[in-house]
């Protein structure tokens, strides 16, 4: 019996040490791979106690076997003379000894409960185990990579991704897991994609539990969903000739029939749509709630990136003493150009290994699912486009806090003091946080036409700069985004009206600009942090806010009213983007507006503009670089 107190005492000690480390955790894995790390551990002990369990009922097998064996000597001997082997006192004995102590004893011993220990280790740490909510998001996150990366359901089957450091691949079985829960979801698209994949596997004779009657029962519907009837019919009569008493194989073969003879009576132009419909079986990605979709996939695979040689020849790498900071003087940072306008900046080895790690440590216990705030009721809410999660530090939590807040004011030249949080954020699979925006925004007035005409987006948010006035601070005026790893394949910050990406770099951190000089948004700096094909992210984005009632003072405008200074920031843009990002009516509009002003504009560097020397007047660059023709 010793063996089974020794495991129920290492069972204690080990629930024990999984309650501390899973009590913190609620469910979401798929959402953070830093939380999945803890599965590892949890699955590693399971093995480790099953092995334990197989030991034990192996011993007691082997005892049960040398019981049989000695026995079965024994009776084939007495067996054969009962009278002559009971003659022996001594055999007599024994067995009348046997039948009463032995043998119970070995009853005892075959009903002896050895998974006992193992079951009650798998109990607790079930409770903290994934989810269908788990396997359900997990799967999606493929799916999402599929459609993000372009990658065919053959690749990701058979693990070929850049970057892995080890080989995964998924069977047949996995694959139809994967068709299925896209099925019971409604996505009839992702359904054909790994339905077909399940049946290339099984043709290719691979052993699986799933048969391709099951598979083709899923598939014929599916493709029917998607309106490719003829197709439909073909695998449903596949479907029938492998299992002819299929009941639903059978109703739908009518079924498809009856429509195929109905659209043959239709009119020609309706027949060729059907035709165009089945050709080789390739179907459309359905188009989803995502305008910019095409432009921020193409971004987050290194494509479509509108980083010109002129605009490259703006970019520069420099010393950043922050407007001579006295701790940058002695130790400046190496600051990169990433982007010209908005400008947008890269700063080298801002947080050391230690710091990063650090900070990981204590941000982990705390990681919850990231939240957004729903524009209809502005209440926080989990989203499907924020696949990630995140833990909010205070300077009082750790040292490392405080000195990480401190070097980012002295770098940046903004205060901390009305700063948010630092936000530790740590992307599950195919972790990814769609395009938004850093600052808020206040309701939009859809009376007004906004396409194409910069004017009409100033009036609408011309007072964005108060919408944070009820907590007594401004709205987030910067963003100062720290990487705390690198990332093997995918996971770029990118910026869809741009054409820029940025890819994480372990110890850096990018620095935008929110808002306009004036407080108003800068729409340009929209972005989304790219779904993680391989590796595991952790950032930390800081939002710098401007204290309450206060513009920012960096402006190469003086003079003028708030309002007036987000017109010459609208005409700035114009300058730096090309006549195409007003149209003439807005132009003109803004230029009637300017000439009213009994305050004068006091621009530093003239630059000459054809729209505005019509009219006599003197504009200036505010980067002061060339002439604007």
């Amino acid at each position: 019996m010793l063996p089974s107190v020794t495991m129920k005492l290492q069972v204690s000690m080990l629930l024990v040490a999984w309650f501390g480390v899973l009590g913190c955790v609620q469910a979401e894995f798929f959402t953070s791979i830093g939380h999945m790390t803890d599965l590892i551990y949890a699955e590693k002990d399971l093995v480790q106690s099953l092995k334990e369990y197989i030991l034990m009922e192996e011993a007691k097998l082997s005892k049960i076997k040398s019981w049989a064996d000695k026995m079965e000597a024994l009776t084939s001997k007495s067996a054969a003379d009962p009278e002559g082997y009971l003659a022996h006192p001594v055999n007599a004995y024994k067995l009348v000894k046997r039948l009463n102590t032995d043998w119970p004893a070995l009853e005892d011993l075959v009903l002896q409960d050895s998974a006992a220990g193992f079951i009650a280790n798998l109990s607790v740490q079930r409770q903290f185990f994934p989810t269908d909510e788990d396997e359900m998001g997990a799967a999606k996150a493929l799916m999402r990579l599929q459609d993000t990366y372009k990658l065919d359901s053959d690749t990701i089957s058979k693990g070929e991704l850049p970057g892995t450091k080890y080989q995964a691949v998924m069977s047949a079985d996995d694959c139809f897991g994967m068709g299925r829960l896209a099925y019971n979801e409604g996505d009839y698209y992702h359904t054909v994609l790994w339905m077909e994949q399940v049946l290339k596997q099984l043709d290719a004779g691979e052993e699986a539990i799933t048969t391709k009657a099951q598979v083709l029962d899923y598939l014929s519907y599916a493709v029917f969903q998607l309106g490719d009837l003829h197709r439909a019919l073909e695998l449903t009569r596949r479907l029938l000739s492998l299992d002819p008493s299929h009941e639903r194989a059978g109703g739908n073969l009518r079924y498809f029939e009856r429509l195929l003879e109905e659209e043959r009576d239709k009119m020609v132009s309706n027949q060729t749509e059907a035709e165009l419909a089945t050709q080789d079986g390739i179907y459309e990605r359905p188009v989803d709630y995502l305008p910019e979709r095409d432009v921020y996939e193409s971004l987050c695979r290194g494509e479509g990136v509108k980083l010109t040689p002129r605009r490259q020849k703006r970019l520069f790498c420099r010393y950043h003493h922050g407007n001579r900071t006295p701790q940058l003087l002695i130790a400046p940072f190496k600051e990169e150009d990433e982007w010209d306008s908005p400008h947008i900046v890269r700063y080298y080895d801002v947080m050391s290994d230690e710091e990063i790690n650090r900070i990981k440590e204590i941000a982990k216990p705390k990681l919850a699912r990231a939240t957004v705030r729903d524009p209809k009721t502005g209440v926080l809410t989990v989203a499907s486009y924020r696949v990630s999660k995140s833990s909010w530090l205070e300077e009082d939590d750790d040292p490392v806090v405080a000195r990480v807040n401190r070097r980012m004011q002295h770098i940046t030249g903004l205060t901390v003091k009305t700063a948010e949080l630092l936000q530790v954020a740590n992307y599950g699979m195919g972790g990814q946080y769609e395009p938004h925006f850093d600052f808020s925004r206040r309701p939009f007035d859809s009376g007004l036409k906004t396409e194409g005409n910069r004017l009409a987006t100033f009036l609408n948010y011309n007072d964005e700069q108060d919408v944070f006035k009820h907590l007594g601070t401004g709205n987030r005026v910067a963003t100062f985004l720290n990487y705390m790893s690198d990332v093997e394949a995918g996971g770029a910050t990118v910026f869809p009206d741009l054409g820029a990406a940025i890819w994480p770099k372990k110890g850096t951190a990018v620095f935008w600009y929110n808002l306009l000089r004036s407080g108003e948004g800068d729409y340009r700096t929209r972005h989304a942090a790219c779904p993680v094909l391989v590796g595991c992210k952790w950032e930390m984005p800081i939002e710098l806010k401007k204290p309450q009632g206060k513009l920012e003072q960096a402006s190469e405008v003086s003079g003028g009213s708030p309002d007036e200074w987000t017109l010459a920031g609208v005409l700035r843009e114009c300058w730096n983007q090309g006549e195409q990002f007003l149209d003439p009516l807005g132009i003109e509009a803004i230029v009637v507006y300017l000439l009213t002003w009994t305050t004068p504009i006091q621009l530093h560097i003239p630059v000459s503009n054809k729209w505005f020397h019509e009219r006599g007047q003197e504009f200036l660059r505010p980067c002061g670089s060339t002439e604007v023709d």
